[in-house]
Order: C-alpha cells, then sequence, then structure tokens
C-alpha cells in the first residue's frame, strides 16, 4: 500500500496530514505534480504542466489498496476503477455509490459556465477539514490494513 497524492492542488496541510499518516503506519507517500511546485516527500514525481499529465501518472503509479488523494473526481473514478481507496483533501471519500452523482454535478455546473453563469469556488480551508481529512485518511489506512 502507499499514498499517493495529486499534489499540484493538493493544500499544504493535507500533504503535512499525509507525510505524518505515512511515517505513523509505515507507508510510503507518492507525490506527482507539474515542475511549477517544489514538493518533499519520499518519493517525488515530477511531470510537465501540460493538462491531465499528472493525473495520467497518478494513475499509471495507482495499484489496487493504495490510497488516492485528489479533488479531481474524473481522476477519483478511474482510481477507483483500480481498486484504490481516493479522499479529497477536505476528506470526502469518493466511493463507487457516490462518484456517478459526483461526475453528473461536475457536468451540469460546466455546461452551466459555458453559458455564461458563474459557479463559486471552493470554500477557505478550515480546521475542520484537516480534522475530517486526518481522521478519513486514518481511517482508509486501518481498513486497507486490515484487509491485507
Amino acid at each position: 500500500m502507499k499514498i499517493l497524492i495529486d499534489a499540484d492542488a493538493c493544500p499544504k496541510a493535507a500533504l503535512q496530514i499525509c507525510l505524518r499518516m505515512g511515517q505513523t503506519y509505515d507507508i510510503p507517500v507518492w507525490t506527482v505534480a507539474s515542475f511549477n511546485h517544489n514538493i518533499v516527500s519520499d518519493h517525488h514525481v515530477v511531470v510537465g504542466s501540460s493538462s491531465q499529465e499528472a493525473d495520467i501518472k497518478v494513475i499509471n503509479l495507482t495499484d489496487p489498496g493504495d490510497i488516492i488523494i485528489t479533488q479531481d473526481w474524473g481522476l477519483a473514478s478511474m482510481v477507483l476503477g483500480k481498486s484504490a481507496s481516493c479522499l479529497s483533501p477536505t476528506g470526502k471519500v469518493y466511493s463507487p455509490e457516490n462518484i456517478d452523482f459526483l461526475l453528473e454535478e461536475r457536468e451540469i455546473k460546466a455546461k452551466f459556465r459555458r453559458g455564461g453563469g458563474r459557479t463559486g469556488g471552493p470554500s477557505k480551508r478550515t480546521r475542520q477539514d484537516d480534522q475530517r481529512f486526518e481522521a478519513e485518511i486514518e481511517q482508509l489506512i486501518i481498513g486497507q490494513s486490515n484487509h491485507n
């Protein structure tokens, strides 16, 4: 098992929690980001800045049983298909039961924006986001460890 982070847009607090959890449970932490980012982790993979390069690398590095951190719902859908667990940096667990709804919501919002509408961006990160993320990633780690 490894923790694999789509690090291009991962908040620093979530990255630090992953690194701490990796040390606590002796799990390697991999980060994937474009060369525009300065990230330190056990295993950092640098990709170009072209659209989707980091996502493709994350998919290629994902093995069954891994824990993937991303806020990209499309990427989450693909890694779920590889029997990996997936979590957003705010602690939302992506699952086969909720991913279709999220992808439909993304498409509806994109269509609205193409028509000139405005949708709000993400909310400012809170301490509760950090606490929820830490609790959820620990639960995933323990759950995955019990399956092996």
